[in-house]
């Protein structure tokens, strides 16, 4: 356990675990399962998963196996699940810690947070379909700037991704280069000839808008 017990000490240069009020679950929920892969991919493990359980198999039976017959490399992976429930209670305020206060494992610490905040799968699966339908319907509305579009837009693909509803970037370059409105037709036609959209992030062609409307707003000036 000492190996870890260094990532949080204080003046480490690893941060923090994301603190978590309540509020804006889908966003720390991908920011937590980062910051334990950051750590070590186990850690998340452990939590996917559940906790690492020795087993022996004694009679042709599989049992847990005693504590004491542990070896080192057992002893290692049993941890991984007690470091992931430092981590979500160490990121917790008061009342989402009493949430999960009397959970034995990380993974159900995880489930608990998840049924919370995210309501049962069914609940879910309806979220599910309302943010897909929004996706698809989504227009940039009149006046509005590119900055206040790319909110909108990412807000909603982040909440699909917390869903399990992932968007390949092709699809999503695509998406957002025909929502705009026709005052944009020449850039977007400079883009899709100039760019293969299957490699460009969604952040840098929100960028490349960006300047774009800039340089408008300059002419408009001059």
């Amino acid at each position: 356990m000492s190996e870890f017990k260094v990532l949080f000490a204080e003046g480490s240069s690893i941060n923090r675990p994301p603190m978590f009020n309540g509020m804006n679950y889908a966003f720390w929920k991908i920011r937590m399962k980062i910051f334990m892969e950051s750590i070590d991919s186990c850690i998340w493990e452990a939590v996917d998963h559940g906790p690492y359980v020795p087993m022996q198999v004694v009679k042709d039976e599989e049992v847990v196996k005693p504590r004491f017959e542990w070896s080192e490399s057992e002893k290692k992976k049993t941890q991984y699940d007690l470091v992931a429930k430092n981590m979500i209670t160490s990121s917790l305020t008061m009342d989402e810690f009493f949430i999960i206060s009397q959970c034995s494992s990380a993974k159900e610490m995880w489930e608990v947070l998840e049924v919370t905040h995210e309501g049962t799968e069914d609940v879910k699966r309806s979220r599910k379909h309302s943010l897909i339908q929004e996706y698809q319907l989504f227009r940039m509305q009149p006046e509005e700037s590119i900055v206040d579009v790319q909110k909108r837009f990412t807000h909603i693909v982040n909440h699909l991704t917390g869903l399990g509803k992932v968007v390949d970037k092709e699809e999503l370059n695509i998406k957002v280069l025909k929502f705009l409105d026709r005052s944009w037709q020449p850039k977007v036609t400079a883009i899709s000839e100039s760019r293969d959209l299957s490699k460009l992030s969604i952040a840098a062609l929100f960028g490349k808008l960006m300047e774009h409307e800039l340089e408008l707003k300059r002419l408009k000036q001059a």
